[in-house]
């Protein structure tokens, strides 16, 4: 489909109702566009600040031409679509990110292949589709290492960590992953986690949000520090570098964010790439209180083929963000006594063990948290 630049008043279709799509919404509709969100879950959060929705399948073939013919662009939260999904959405509106961005991420072998073909380092890898595969590619990489389904883990979900090699029998180890295709990734031993939140636009351009440092608790993002204290300007450079080449190869169009290992050695900082995401990200939700343009204002101006924003921090300020992960987020009136927080609830009903239901940014020197 022939791109063109959207104005006030065209409709931005996301696909995904989870709390990205409910936030890119919400900044849709503060520049005057309309926003039609494709789910299939009746629940969906971000049908709730939508102009129109759809609730169907995501291989609904009708649903979605339906759906693509009704908008003006289409854009997606999460990229667990299938292939098929975005080749209908394709074939009746113009789709940002490209469908190439999404084949490429969502396989974790493709996307570390693309990574190294770019010069850019990863964790050394290797395709894993039976036990003997395993076998060879412990010898190759050597342990621990970590073994990861090849498609659809998020959270630390679809991954085991090795640390001997008599851990356990192959094929019941295989048995876990239900048969999935594999990869065994090796350990990394990095100081801390990185991630840089970046856009491209139509034209070419691109803005990043500065590096920030990022801690995870269960697999899960709890806690987002901007910028990533104790990193010096010219790795944050380099990490913006990253960033702006693997968007370029791509021909991408959209916010991304690239998710790194920041390792030490000998006094020396060099980044390791772990993985892509193409679309918002939680690591960039600081962004709506502590940066000029939000993450989501930025997606929508980058998808409608509009300028990109001023991606700087406002005032300079160091900001955190803490998700609010299952009961968590019943700490809600304190949190709104509490001056200078900035509180987000994702409208979600029930709040389960390891469900993001919210989060909470501050904004100052040394900020504390809760």
């Amino acid at each position: 489909m022939t791109d063109k630049i959207l104005g006030p008043g065209s409709t931005l279709g996301i696909v995904g109702g989870g709390q990205l799509g409910r936030m890119i919404a919400l900044a849709a509709a503060d520049y005057g566009l309309k926003a039609h969100v494709y789910a299939p879950d009746a629940d969906s959060p971000a049908f709730d600040v939508a102009a129109r929705t759809t609730c169907a399948a995501y291989d609904d073939a009708a649903a979605l031409a339906d759906f693509a013919r009704g908008v003006d662009v289409v854009t997606y939260e999460f990229e667990n679509i299938p292939h098929a999904t975005a080749d209908v959405l394709a074939r009746h509106a113009a789709l940002h990110p490209n469908a190439r961005a999404l084949s490429t991420t969502q396989d974790r072998l493709s996307e570390k292949e693309f990574i190294n073909g770019l010069g850019i380092p990863t964790a050394p890898f290797r395709a894993v589709d039976t036990p003997d595969d395993l076998d060879r590619a412990i010898e190759v990489i050597g342990l621990p290492a970590v073994l990861k389904t090849r498609r659809f883990g998020y959270d630390g979900k679809g991954q085991r960590m090795l640390r001997e090699r008599a851990e356990g029998d192959r094929n019941a180890l295989f048995a876990e992953f239900g048969g999935a295709p594999l990869i065994l990734e090796g350990f990394v031993p990095f100081e801390r986690e990185v991630s840089v939140v970046g856009a491209r636009g139509r034209d070419g351009s691109f803005a990043a949000y500065d590096l920030c440092e990022n801690e995870h608790r269960d697999h899960i993002l709890a806690l987002t520090r901007v910028p990533a204290p104790g990193v010096s300007a010219e790795t944050g450079r380099a990490a913006v570098e990253i960033a702006r080449r693997i968007a370029d190869a791509l021909d991408y169009v959209g916010v991304l964010a690239v998710e790194m290992f920041l390792v030490r050695e000998d006094g020396a900082e060099r980044l390791v790439v772990n993985e892509i995401a193409p679309r918002v990200h939680n690591s960039g939700h600081w962004t709506s209180e502590g940066a000029l343009t939000s993450q989501f204002a930025q997606h929508v101006r980058a998808v409608c083929g509009w300028p990109l924003g001023d991606a700087g921090r406002v005032g300079g300020l160091p900001v955190e963000m803490r998700n609010l992960i299952g009961a968590q987020a019943d700490d809600w009136h304190a949190l709104l006594a509490e001056p200078g927080a900035h509180l987000h609830l994702y409208g979600k009903g029930e709040a389960r063990p390891g469900r993001k239901m919210g989060h909470v940014t501050r904004l100052g020197p040394g900020p504390t948290g809760s």
